[in-house]
């Protein structure tokens, strides 16, 4: 079964567009783990405009299945995953000032910037996961710079999903063959939803881990948070 990871960075967003502790980021954390989650998601960034640095220290304690920490590898962002030493780090290329998460790497032109940042990680036995397009090409490259997993950037599934499902797919089951043939492990994650999640699942072999937030957090105002995780557990099995 593909591991359900909750992004929780739209519940900080929330808490600070107003100011004090509601919601309770910590919590949230918390609840989403007993609720079914099998990994916590957060994504920092430079401007802490949802989830803040010391959010994750104060998280962390309080995460019993997997601490996923995502971002871009600047000094300050690999200086904190070092210290908090999550279960993973996965790196995405934002610039600062990115809204949200638009490409995956590439990993020929930045192979030796990201070999040198997943070494670190790594001697500090953190598994690293590159975010990344469905190009084999940089899959096969991203092999090479010593990362453990990519996480294949499914925006453009989930865009073209609603004209023609089989043929949003195909580049994803090609990139996820490519994946297996080099020994790297599968994660997925962007705009996957209640209607698009099962169908990827179901034709993208060896997924390991999906981790979803706008559209989870966003179904839970309707559904009810654990309700909400269980309905999207329900379409991983």
């Amino acid at each position: 079964m593909t591991r359900l990871s909750v992004n929780i960075n739209k519940i900080a967003t929330l808490r600070n567009a107003r100011g004090g502790n509601v919601p309770d980021v910590r919590k949230t954390a918390i609840d989403c783990q007993q609720f079914g989650a099998e990994g916590i998601t957060v994504h920092p960034r430079p401007d802490e405009r949802h989830i803040r640095y010391q959010d994750v220290w104060d998280i962390k304690p309080h995460i019993k299945t997997e601490f996923n920490i995502e971002g871009y590898p600047s000094s300050s962002f690999i200086d904190l995953v070092v210290s908090v030493k999550p279960d993973q780090v996965t790196l995405v290329p934002d610039p600062p000032d990115a809204i949200t998460s638009s490409e995956g790497w590439d990993t020929i032109k930045h192979a030796d910037f990201l070999k040198e940042v997943i070494s670190e990680f790594t001697q500090n036995g953190i598994r690293s996961s590159i975010f990344i397009d469905t190009n084999p090409e940089l899959i096969e490259n991203a092999a090479k710079t010593g990362c453990h997993r990519v996480e294949l950037y499914t925006e453009p599934y989930a865009s073209n999903f609603a004209a023609d499902p089989a043929q949003a797919v195909v580049p994803f089951t090609r990139a996820a063959e490519k994946a297996l043939e080099v020994g790297l492990g599968l994660n997925a994650g962007h705009d996957l939803s209640l209607e698009n999640l099962k169908y990827f699942n179901q034709h993208v072999a060896g997924l390991l881990e999906v981790s979803i937030g706008h559209a989870l957090i966003s179904d839970a105002l309707y559904y009810g948070l654990e309700n909400t995780i269980q309905m999207y557990r329900g379409l991983l099995k």
